[in-house]
């Protein structure tokens, strides 16, 4: 389960303590009522209905967000692991495209997000930062932020905004329970629970969704949406890399420095996660500068300009055997 650490968590939580934010149960038409299901939960939607999760690595790193050594994005994947996953991965297309399925060039993938507050409104985003997390998505997989970047084909239209007060939840406690009791939508559906928590985010991915359906989906730090408080992590791109993560991506450093890395020819190995924007690093004696400018590293925000061709590929090719 990929996560990316946040090193914002201890000054977002004082900071959120001296806060006042505004509870609006009733937003944009939607209506508020109390979950039968669960004690404590307040949800506010129009359509929200009920629909194990691997080990989490708890690091406490605050001065090495999305960076560091010692962190990691998801639950460690071995060598051995991430070859019998390609295996699977390349016979299910082989079987896919064998029984007509073609790769799609242009998909538009739903998406819900669920809003975790706690019992006083805490961790409440607006609508208009929703919006923009969605324009965020849409930008960033057209390849609209750098003139090298590849238009993956993968576009994001809101599906539905549900909201939830439930402290627990909003700590991403029950993570299991929570996500089974909202999750929206089949396998094509991006499910976003926005929550506060110690990682900027944590995601699924496609050849997983088989055996465990009603936990598909990210785990946004709510604050690292656009306008949020995470500093240098506050443009909306957590979610677009966790986004990578339920679409097939490996981090661009997977395995380190190694031939396959990533499983993408095209993003150079390096053997660790970037932090901030080092431009020329080298991390990797094998060709190529570190892509630290790639939405699979564990750069900054503002770092972040694009997936490569070979991305898209694996992303498009990863839709037609988990998700079409």
């Amino acid at each position: 389960m990929p996560h990316r650490p946040h090193s914002q968590h201890r000054q977002h939580r004082q900071h959120r303590r001296l806060a006042a934010l505004s509870l609006a149960l009733v937003v944009g038409g939607l209506f508020t009522a109390t979950s039968p299901t669960t004690a404590g939960a307040t949800q506010t939607s129009a359509d929200a209905a009920p629909c194990l999760t691997p080990d989490v690595h708890v690091e406490d790193a605050p001065a090495a967000a999305r960076g560091g050594q010692q962190l990691r994005d998801h639950r460690e994947i071995t060598a051995a692991e991430q070859a019998r996953i390609e295996q699977r991965f390349q016979r299910r297309l082989a079987a896919r495209e064998s029984a007509g399925a073609r790769r799609a060039t242009a998909v538009t993938i739903p998406v819900y997000v669920h809003v975790m507050r706690d019992a006083n409104g805490n961790g409440d985003v607006t609508d208009t930062q929703i919006a923009q997390q969605i324009q965020v998505l849409n930008g960033s997989y057209a390849g609209a932020k750098s003139s090298t970047a590849t238009n993956t084909g993968f576009s994001f239209t809101l599906a539905g905004v549900d909201r939830y007060n439930n402290t627990n939840w909003h700590q991403d406690k029950q993570s299991t329970t929570y996500r089974a009791k909202t999750r929206l939508g089949g396998k094509n559906a991006l499910n976003i629970w926005l929550v506060d928590f110690s990682y900027l985010g944590i995601a699924t991915f496609p050849w997983d969704y088989a055996k465990n359906p009603g936990i598909d989906g990210i785990r946004v730090q709510y604050s690292s949406l656009p306008g949020g408080s995470a500093t240098n992590y506050n443009l909306g791109e957590t979610a677009t890399h966790e986004t990578g993560h339920w679409l097939g991506l490996y981090h661009t450093f997977q395995g380190g420095c190694t031939s396959t890395n990533d499983e993408v020819s095209d993003t150079p190995a390096q053997a660790s996660s970037t932090t901030g924007c080092p431009a020329g690093r080298d991390s990797c004696s094998l060709p190529g500068l570190d892509p630290i400018h790639n939405f699979m590293d564990y750069s900054y925000d503002s770092c972040y300009t694009e997936f490569t061709a070979g991305q898209s590929t694996r992303m498009n090719q990863m839709w037609t055997a988990y998700r079409a």
